[in-house]
């Protein structure tokens, strides 16, 4: 196998509490288990000779090698031709029932010879704990029983198996029409093995897990443009989810390079306030209400415990379950995704002060009338008192949205969406009849504006900069017409357009800003950030620049991977960087084709 693929060459498999990397070439190199922020059990990605993986493939893989989702599923079915045979790999976790969080994860793997005659080849070799924790092989005849400290897996079906050292390998030949399968099940220590699986039985399971897939996507009310693009992508934010919470994950792996052997490896398995008040917006937009509402659920959940760091209602972070506590810590014995060091576990910047964490919730909870209509008294008890700290609080340096490490500034889109907070709430008040002290509200409402306007404003380059006395362009700023601080078409708004399409757009690609001019205490550069990109063809299709934003958008889909995936950044030679899939990029995606779609309807025919 190639000792380091393409961060983009994979699929993704999921069951809704915890998700696998599958490449192209039918290696597993990345999985977490019980939970996306777990330590990994296969994590080759990040360290080819150590991480571990379990590769399923062609004896003689020197072929034609072709990747897909079964359709509208979160099935991946690897095919492989040569002049000897076709085989497929179909790769799936299965959904496990109900919103109980488990501490049992199973790999599914069907091998099958469409035509002629196909040899594949096993191996599985678990590294757990990060590669920290060694184990122990069990091998029976139908069972390898692989035991480490506080976690127990199996690898069971009908290709038989050899030892190889702690680990296994095994092989099986099919002709034309046959199928063998294999199951990667990981539980708690000394966690009972599964039933003996039966290929029937796993195919049978195969099916069930297409079905649930399809009857889910079934219920999206997108009919627009880009049908298969938007479902993949809603798919893939649900895939991101963790189900017993209802919380998203901003990526399904750590330590992913935003530039190849640089160190602006971030750990992306957790929760931002953030990116999931975002997915609020476009999972609604596609008539998901329930995910929707479920992580509104979580947020007020959050707002009522106030677990922010220096007394502050909230922290930018969490894990899945609400927990606060994200230590980071570097693993040292990681090379990282070729030579990109150090790999970090854990997110030091969940202490950061960003204020504009208080839009986006409010954001949220605005679009999903969470607090309003179902929270009650005491929930709305509960925002009153964070509108009330943030109006003691706003007017202050933060880290800013890309949690920079080179001090705090004033951060002009920190302050926009400060300004979003109270408006949303403000709008709430009245809506609802809720008790609130609206004149204190409007005031810091009116006070941020003012202060944006006349310190966040750069004459010179006729443009909101990224920070006040300062001349940088920031991308984030693209969501402010969309949460309503700007006019979409007013003069101001589309001088900084213009100025952002000059400086900070290459192709259509959109970087976040420019470290070089703008220090954020990191070395090296990165690539254009998508998510930026998407925002951008929201903004040009809200500043009725139709042609531009449609030619934008379409350009973008050409940077997707093979099967529909979006990593966070793109490199200068189209290549994908960062940690995969992201869940941000996915969301913009489906923002930016529900804004778009309802621009070019507008259209008079």
């Amino acid at each position: 196998m190639d000792r380091y693929p393409p961060i983009a060459d994979h699929g993704l498999v999921g069951d809704l509490q915890t998700a696998a990397l599958v490449s192209s070439q039918g290696v597993i190199d990345w999985f977490a288990a019980p939970r996306f922020d777990s330590p990994s059990v296969f994590a080759a990605l990040l360290d080819h000779d150590g991480g571990g993986y379990f590769r399923l493939a062609p004896e003689h893989p020197e072929g034609t090698w072709k990747q897909l989702y079964y359709p509208d599923t979160a099935v991946v079915v690897t095919r492989f031709m040569s002049p000897d045979g076709v085989g497929e790999i179909v790769d799936h976790m299965p959904v496990l029932p109900g919103p109980t969080a488990t501490d049992r994860h199973q790999l599914v793997r069907v091998v099958r010879a469409v035509r002629g005659t196909v040899r594949f080849d096993l191996e599985c070799r678990p590294r757990f704990d990060y590669a920290r924790a060694g184990h122990e092989l069990d091998l029976t005849a139908d069972t390898a029983t692989f035991r480490a400290p506080g976690t127990t897996a199996y690898l069971q079906g009908s290709i038989p198996l050899e030892r190889d050292g702690q680990d296994v390998r095994g092989g099986i030949t099919l002709n034309d029409g046959e199928a063998a399968a294999v199951v990667f099940t990981v539980c708690a220590q000394d966690g009972e093995a599964p039933p003996p699986p039966t290929t029937e039985g796993i195919t049978d399971e195969v099916w069930k897990n297409i079905d649930f897939w399809q009857r889910w996507v079934r219920t999206s009310n997108y009919h627009g443009r880009w049908t298969e693009m938007v479902h993949r992508s809603a798919i893939t934010l649900k895939l991101l989810t963790y189900a017993p919470s209802g919380a998203p994950v901003a990526a399904a792996t750590m330590g992913l390079p935003e530039q190849v052997g640089g160190e602006r490896n971030w750990d992306y398995r957790y929760t931002w306030v953030r990116d999931g008040s975002l997915s609020v917006r476009a999972l609604l937009d596609l008539g998901f209400v329930e995910e929707a509402t479920r992580f509104t659920h979580w947020l007020a959940d959050r707002l009522g415990a106030r677990e922010g760091p220096d007394d502050e209602p909230l922290q930018i972070m969490y894990r899945v379950d609400g927990d606060p506590h994200l230590t980071e810590e570097i693993l040292d014995h990681f090379e990282g995704y070729r030579g990109s060091y150090p790999v970090r576990a854990g997110n030091a910047a969940s202490d950061q002060l960003q204020l504009d964490i208080y839009g986006e919730a409010l954001y949220a909870l605005a679009e999903g009338r969470e607090v309003g209509e179902q929270a009650g008294y005491h929930g709305w008890k509960g925002l009153t008192r964070t509108l009330d700290w943030l109006a003691d609080s706003w007017d202050r340096p933060d880290e800013g949205i890309w949690e920079t490490r080179g001090g705090r500034k004033d951060f002009t889109y920190s302050r926009v969406m400060c300004w979003a907070a109270f408006d949303h709430a403000l709008k709430m008040a009245a809506e609802f009849r809720r008790p609130a002290d609206t004149v204190r509200w409007t005031r810091a409402r009116d006070e941020i504006f003012e202060q944006v306007m006349e310190r966040g404003w750069n004459e010179k380059e006729q443009a909101l900069v990224q920070h006040y006395g300062g001349d940088v362009l920031d991308a984030s700023l693209l969501l402010a017409p969309r949460v309503g601080f700007v006019p979409p078409r007013s003069p101001g708004w589309l001088h900084t357009l213009d100025a952002m399409e000059h400086v900070l757009v290459s192709d259509s690609l959109v970087y976040r800003y420019d470290p070089q001019a703008s220090p954020d205490g990191l070395r090296g550069s990165e690539g254009t950030f998508s998510l930026c990109t998407f925002l951008y063809v929201d903004a040009l299709a809200r500043a009725d620049r139709l042609p531009q934003a449609r030619y934008t958008f379409e350009k973008m889909q050409t940077y997707a991977n093979h099967v529909g995936l979006f990593a966070e950044e793109i490199g200068p030679s189209g290549e994908q960087l960062g940690n995969f899939p992201q869940a941000f990029t996915h969301l913009s995606l489906i923002m930016a084709a529900t804004t778009l779609d309802e621009a070019l309807d507008r259209i008079p025919r």
